[in-house]
């Protein structure tokens, strides 16, 4: 029978608090950056780049993990890197042009991070920031990602204790492999000693039964 504990198939990335935040972030900054960059501007590809790595990493790391650890932790700090470059993004965009970027106790900051911690359905953003500024919109953008960053540092942390306590995929598949044999190993002593086995005290002895014809199962083999 099969162990379905066998290889964790814990691999839902989609429930992630993590991914659903990146993928509102990239949501945002596909919306932010075909409407504030004029067309051809190279920002454009960066900056929707840098947020579509930032969720694809942390499902293409989740799924890896199945079999490798080491690639699920570091493909899911690459994650957190590319969100980093989107923050330094949308902080160049306001810097430059003299707009404000929302200090943390400032209102509006506040208001933000208190909607944002509520809502994790890309599709509310894309809604609510149609009529936005950019202002506006890159402050979300960068409150989001600095959410995301939070939830993907206790996410990695997560990965690294759940390695210490149970180890890798060697040391699944050693688990199961003993296991396995162990299950065997007793399930044979049982058939050959058991109350029904050939050998035990009730079972009936076959060593003179002649040989099982190899030609003919059904027959005996008949020795010349």
């Amino acid at each position: 029978m099969t162990d379905k504990n066998f290889i964790r198939q814990d691999n839902n990335y989609r429930t992630l608090k993590a991914f659903r935040k990146a993928e509102c972030i990239y949501d945002v900054t596909y919306f932010f950056a075909n409407k504030f960059f004029h067309k051809g501007d190279r920002t454009i590809d960066q900056m929707v780049q840098a947020a579509r790595s930032g969720k694809q990493n942390l499902a293409e790391g989740t799924i890896d993990g199945i079999t490798s650890k080491e690639m699920e932790i570091k493909l899911t700090n690459i994650n957190r890197a590319s969100l980093h470059e989107l923050l330094l993004d949308y902080e160049d965009y306001l810097r430059v042009r003299g707009l404000e970027q929302w200090a943390y106790n400032d209102p509006r900051c506040i208001q933000t991070r208190e909607f944002c911690k509520r809502h994790l359905d890309s599709a509310i953003y894309r809604e609510k920031i149609k009529d936005r500024s950019d202002e506006t919109i890159a402050n979300i953008a960068i409150t989001l990602i600095h959410q995301c960053d939070v939830l993907i540092k206790g996410l990695i942390e997560w990965k690294k204790q759940a390695f210490l306590e149970n180890g890798g995929i060697k040391e699944e598949m050693y688990r199961a492999r003993k296991a396995w044999r162990d299950n065997n190993n007793q399930n044979g002593q049982n058939g050959s000693n058991g109350q029904n086995g050939f050998n035990g005290s009730n079972g009936q002895s076959r060593q003179n039964e002649p040989p099982i014809n190899p030609i003919n199962p059904t027959k005996p083999h008949q020795p010349h």
